[in-house]
């Protein structure tokens, strides 16, 4: 079995490798843009293993090493870094240090969401990105209105409010202004009600989701994204209860903002994507009753009634 310690850079990286049945080691730089990594991990046999730690530009790399067939594990950056004694970093000492981790079983794997879940965290992104530019749109033509002495809140978005918005008097570039928003906005709202259907789809099709929607307050984004951004229920510390999440980003870097509970995300007016975050205070309190529901479902079927 070859072994690869990797320290991954956007346009190069340093590997350092061992061949476990001869003891060969080789240490080299490859560069991506002129296909010297991929020919490197083409003339590598199976089975290969190869480690490094999380990053971000990522995706080509796992998806190459998913088609040749060899092993990824990706490491948690924070734990590897103080696992090294000498602090001088070079990219050389990084890769043979993760190549160490490796041989010693002491490497810090994260869980990784799959290419296909990954992909369906592409459709809840897109979703709440479209949430925050309609609520922009929305905002604009409140500001509109007020500034004619309309104010309607809400209801200005209802059908006798949108009438009174059109029939405003207007100078001809703030009447333009009226009318390319209220164009966008029946584009958003289009687009969302698209979208919307394809999430609660998901939703349906994913046993932990259902069961999270169980949960009062939870819908099929709050649920889908859950499950997307936890993964299996294994992976949450217990110590932690759904504060930090170890395999993957926390919630709030994969939303950007801090999520709550009670808060109906299926509405499009919802600014706060995700019931979890990195807080230790409200997210983790979430992350944990939320996560305590659904061990117990997955622990007992058939048995849990609360």
């Amino acid at each position: 079995m070859k072994i690869v310690g990797c320290d991954l850079h956007t346009r190069y990286q340093q590997v350092a490798m061992v061949d476990t049945e001869t003891g060969e080691l080789v240490e080299r730089r490859l560069e991506h843009e002129s296909g010297e990594a991929r020919r490197f991990y083409v003339g590598l046999e199976a089975p290969v293993r190869v480690g490094i730690e999380a990053t971000g530009p990522t995706r080509w790399f796992e998806r190459m090493l998913a088609e040749l067939g060899h092993e990824l594990w990706i490491g948690d950056a924070a734990q590897i870094r103080a696992a090294m004694v000498r602090k001088q970093k070079t990219d050389a000492r990084d890769a043979a240090h993760l190549l160490d981790l490796l041989l010693s079983g002491r490497f810090p794997r994260l869980w990784r969401p799959t290419m296909a879940e990954r992909d369906l965290r592409q459709l809840v992104w897109h979703r709440q990105k479209l949430v925050w530019m309609r609520v922009a749109v929305s905002n604009q033509l409140h500001a509109l209105a007020m500034g004619e002495g309309v104010c309607r809140k809400k209801k200005l978005f209802t059908e006798k409010g949108r009438v009174e918005l059109e029939g405003l008097k207007l100078d001809p570039w703030a009447g333009r202004r009226r009318q390319e928003l209220l164009r966008l906005l029946d584009q958003l709202d289009a687009s969302l009600a698209e979208l919307d259907g394809a999430v609660a789809e998901q939703a349906k099709q994913s046993q932990a989701a259902v069961l999270l929607m169980t949960h009062p307050g939870v819908g099929p984004v709050t649920s889908l994204a859950f499950v997307l951004t936890l993964g299996p229920g294994g992976t949450i510390r217990a110590q932690q209860a759904g504060g930090e999440l170890p395999g993957i980003e926390s919630a709030r870097a994969f939303l950007g903002r801090t999520a709550t509970v009670g808060f109906d995300l299926q509405t499009r007016q919802s600014d706060d994507a995700f019931a979890v975050s990195r807080s230790r205070t409200h997210g983790g309190a979430i992350g944990c009753r939320v996560t305590a529901r659904l061990s117990a479902i997955q622990a007992a079927p058939g048995q849990w009634r609360g």
